[in-house]
C-alpha cells in the first residue's frame, strides 16, 4: 500500500466512526420501534412481541458497543496493556447475535492494547469471510508481547470478499469508504504491531495469520 497519503488521521476517524454508527443503527432502530409499539394503545398482543425485541435488540446495540471500545477506541492511555479475558467476553458477546460460532483457543494474558485491538479486527475480518455461518476459530502462538496469531473460518461457500486479501497484503484499494475501512484500519494496526496479515482460501476453510515482521 502505497501509504495512503490521501487518507489523513481526520478520514480515518471519520470512517471508523461511520463505520461503527452503520453498525449501531439497526439494533438501536429496532428497540424504537419495539418502544412505539408499547406507545400504541392499540398493540394489544404486540406487546410481549415488543419487549422481547426491545430486550434483544438492546443486547445486541450493547454488545456491539463494547466490542467497539476495545476494537476501535482508545481502551486507557498509551501503552497500556488489556486482560485478553475482557477481549473474549466482548468477542464471545458479539458473535452471539452472528450466524457463526466463535471458538475461543487464545490463554488469558495481559497483552499490549494494539495487539489486543488487532486480534479483535482479525475476528471481524474472519467472520465476513462466511457469511452463511459457521465456525470461527482462534489461536495464538508465542510470548504476549510478541504474539502470532491465526485464525480459520470454516462453513458453508466461505469467501474473501471482493478486494479484502489484495487491501491486507498491503495494496492500494480502489476506494476508502465506510465499507472499505475496516480492513484497511485492520492492516494500519499491524504495521504499528511489526506484523503481517495472510489471508488465504483453502477448500473449505479460510485462513487469517498475522505474523512478526
Amino acid at each position: 500500500m502505497s501509504e495512503l497519503k490521501d487518507l489523513t488521521s481526520l478520514d480515518l476517524a471519520a470512517l471508523v466512526s461511520s463505520r461503527i454508527c452503520h453498525d449501531i443503527i439497526s439494533p438501536v432502530g429496532a428497540i424504537i420501534n419495539g418502544l412505539e409499539v408499547l406507545d400504541d394503545d392499540n398493540a394489544g398482543d404486540m406487546r410481549e412481541f415488543a419487549m422481547d425485541l426491545i430486550r434483544k435488540s438492546a443486547r445486541q446495540a450493547s454488545a456491539k458497543l463494547q466490542f467497539a471500545r476495545l476494537a476501535f477506541g482508545a481502551a486507557g492511555s498509551a501503552g497500556a496493556e488489556i486482560d485478553l479475558g475482557d477481549a473474549q467476553s466482548v468477542a464471545t458477546a458479539l458473535m452471539e447475535n452472528e450466524k457463526s460460532n466463535l471458538n475461543w483457543q487464545v490463554d488469558r494474558h495481559l497483552m499490549p492494547k494494539n495487539l489486543v485491538k488487532l486480534l479483535l479486527n482479525l475476528l471481524l475480518i474472519a467472520n465476513q469471510c462466511v457469511p452463511r455461518g459457521g465456525e470461527i476459530v482462534i489461536r495464538m502462538t508465542g510470548e504476549p508481547s510478541k504474539p502470532n496469531f491465526e485464525l480459520t473460518a470454516k462453513g458453508v461457500n466461505p469467501r474473501i470478499p471482493l478486494g479484502m486479501q489484495a487491501t491486507l497484503g498491503g495494496e492500494e484499494p480502489e476506494r476508502v469508504d465506510a465499507h472499505s475501512v475496516q480492513p484497511i484500519y485492520t492492516l494500519l494496526l499491524a504495521r504499528e504491531c511489526g506484523m503481517t496479515i495472510d489471508l488465504v482460501k483453502d477448500e473449505d476453510l479460510v485462513r487469517l495469520t498475522a505474523r512478526q515482521s
